[in-house]
């Protein structure tokens, strides 16, 4: 089930997937409580919070109108390859378009994930670059 959630239930996924198990408070965002910020959780029939997303607004230089920001997009390591994160990020495009009338959506995508996304059509925004203690990604992005 899919369904919105506070920023604070994706914390232990950010850590555990994004962070290496760091603390808690290393998988803050400055913007999680901002109110136009959302998050999505994907939670299994025992209630168990499996695949979390983030999205902010933030406008992108390669896009005209409205923008949203994807963050802290993570899947538990256990629930990997069940198509948890496809279904999570297409409602979080679904509430984009349709309820807050977005005009785009973009993120920076770590190396590793770049087949994942380039499967539901999202383009390159920029070449290969590093975020110190994170690793290699590149910007990519969908116009609605």
């Amino acid at each position: 089930m899919i369904k919105f959630i506070q920023a604070e239930d994706t914390l232990p996924l950010r850590s555990l997937v994004l962070r290496n198990g760091a603390p808690l408070a290393e998988a803050k965002m400055e913007e999680d409580l901002t109110a136009t910020t959302f998050h999505l959780g994907y939670f299994n029939e025992a209630g168990e919070l499996l695949c979390i997303l983030t999205c902010q607004q933030q406008t992108h230089a390669a896009f005209e109108g409205a923008g949203y920001r994807l963050r802290g997009m993570a899947t538990h390591p256990d629930a990997r390859q069940q198509g948890l994160a496809k279904q999570l990020l297409l409602a979080a495009i679904q509430h984009l378009k349709e309820v807050l009338n977005v005009d785009y959506l973009w993120f920076n995508a770590r190396v590793v994930a770049l087949p994942f996304y380039e499967k539901l059509q999202f383009e390159y925004l920029s070449t290969e670059f590093d975020i110190p203690g994170i690793g290699p990604h590149r910007e990519m992005g969908m116009r609605f």
